[in-house]
């Protein structure tokens, strides 16, 4: 599969990568940049609620003492293992959804 071009210029295969580079931050950019290529737009998406939510819960979670904390310290190990993973399935041009935030991101995309 060869990648497309983006209206960015980049290839869709790196704008998907980027999207996830920093969080819900790279996430926002791309959704107001990017107003062509699906495939940016989705992992866009998809990364402000994943990490958006992430962000939430971890912030919320990290209220609670002591039980908050240790979740809190779990938490972070995950989310790096799913970052890690979504930047490499979007460089590799998949659009792979993530429970619930994929169908999120997915329907957001169909409204726009």
């Amino acid at each position: 599969m060869t990648p497309g071009k983006a209206s960015t210029g980049l290839d869709e295969n790196l704008g998907g990568l980027l999207a996830y580079l920093l969080g819900f931050v790279t996430g926002i950019i791309f959704v107001i940049i990017e107003k062509e290529n699906q495939f940016i737009r989705f992992h866009a998406l998809q990364s402000i609620f994943l990490f958006g939510g992430l962000f939430v819960l971890n912030f919320v979670v990290g209220m609670i003492p002591i039980f908050g904390w240790i979740i809190s310290l779990l938490l972070a190990p995950l989310t790096f293992i799913l970052w890690i993973v979504a930047m490499y399935k979007a460089y590799k041009g998949e659009r792979t959804k993530f429970p619930i935030v994929g169908d999120l991101a997915e329907n957001q995309l169909k409204k726009s």
